[in-house]
């Protein structure tokens, strides 16, 4: 069966991360690899756009390129393949994470769409079925229900001739389509096991805390005497863990990277490849971008960072609001609110931060940056 995994968007409530969504790390890999991972067994197409040669050089030679030349809406995606499906096929999006078994119960549906239960469905298409027929309404004020669409259907080709019209957005949307579909056919409606939308940043470090326990742990450094490994840690070739460390998984650690000595790595931490972290140094729930150096004396908490970034000595990462509310991010204006009471700074690449520099919760440095000695 084909699957056709729509990766052409750009992802701007990611800023100040500036990765191609699919390209982002979860527990040490890419977005899509994981993806491909839940997909072994189908014939996969991808749509892509934004960042075309990096997302079409992460999927190899095994996958169906199709480009999107203007980013017009993921029914304006699907479109784009339309030479190469099948009667029946798979679609879903390229920057979340499926369960293989989801995929496979959806797949042995003729026609099918899976749903999660959300607690904040106001954030999504919420799913309402009436006397068997399906309904998707994006992102109401008042949900109907709590049960959202997770943006993975089993569709046929008739769906390409769905006479959709622009959006408020002025895009083609795919939910248009599917609506469309629903009111001809019926569209059976399968309830998601795992599902973990990547949507803001924050999202990145909720996906991270389901996949790491997931993970068989690999050793192929080098530990020191002296330095302790607690439960599942996966140490990548060529990486050193110095003496002193005490790292406590679940945890992944890249290649080449130094770790240590004496630090202290705490549960839900994702380090990429290259990296250094120094003397003294604490680091709990966090993901770590490929060539990044963490200083002596610094605590990152409940935080990401892009890749190449310097983080000066003594910095601090804050990751609880004094009076233990939920920390809200200013996305594209607007506050957004995490959900999350523990959440530090998003820190994009190249940054390069002072000696004792202290980040409050919620902060957003875009790449580029050097602030100094207090970040408010």
């Amino acid at each position: 069966m084909q699957a056709v995994i729509l990766a052409a968007g750009k992802g701007t409530r990611m800023a100040p991360l500036t990765t191609p969504k699919p390209l982002l790390k979860v527990a040490g890999r890419p977005v899509v690899a994981h993806t491909m991972d839940a997909l072994d067994g189908f014939e996969v197409i991808a749509v892509v756009g934004h960042g075309a040669d990096q997302v079409k050089a992460a999927f190899g030679p095994t996958v169906r390129i199709v480009e999107q030349p203007r980013q017009a809406g993921t029914f304006d995606a699907l479109l784009a393949a339309r030479d190469l499906l099948d009667d029946r096929f798979l679609v879903l999006n390229g920057d979340d994470l499926y369960a293989r078994e989801d995929i496979r119960a959806c797949a042995a549906k003729d026609l099918a769409l899976l749903a999660a239960e959300a607690p904040d469905a106001s954030r999504f298409g919420v799913v309402d079925v009436q006397q068997g027929k399906l309904t998707i309404t994006e992102k109401p004020a008042r949900p109907a229900t709590n049960l959202v669409n997770t943006g993975l259907y089993v569709l046929p080709r008739e769906i390409l001739s769905a006479p959709v019209q622009p959006s408020i957005r002025g895009e083609l949307e795919l939910v248009d389509a599917v609506n469309w579909l629903a009111a001809r056919h019926r569209v059976a409606v399968v309830r998601a096991t795992r599902w973990l939308p990547i949507g803001y940043p924050w999202d990145l470090l909720r996906a991270n805390e389901v996949v790491l326990p997931l993970l068989k742990p690999v050793q192929a450094g080098e530990v020191e005497p002296g330095a302790t490994l607690h439960g599942p840690v996966s140490v990548g070739p060529g990486t050193v863990i110095r003496a002193g460390a005490y790292i406590e998984g679940p945890v992944v650690i890249g290649s080449g990277c130094v770790i240590g000595p004496n630090c202290f790595i705490r549960p839900g931490t994702a380090i990429g490849d290259r990296c250094k972290v120094g003397n003294a140094v604490e680091i709990k729930n966090s993901i770590i971008g490929d060539r990044s150096s963490v200083g002596h004396l610094s605590y990152i908490g409940d935080s990401i960072l892009g890749s190449e970034v310097n983080i000066g000595g003594g910095t601090i990462t804050a990751n609880l609001r004094h009076d233990q509310a939920t920390v809200s991010v200013r996305v594209n204006g607007v506050l957004v609110d995490t959900s999350r009471r523990k959440f530090g700074a998003v820190i994009g690449d190249r940054v390069h931060t002072g000696i004792h520099t202290s980040i409050y919760p919620g902060r957003l440095l875009g790449n580029d940056t050097f602030p100094g000695e207090i970040v408010k």
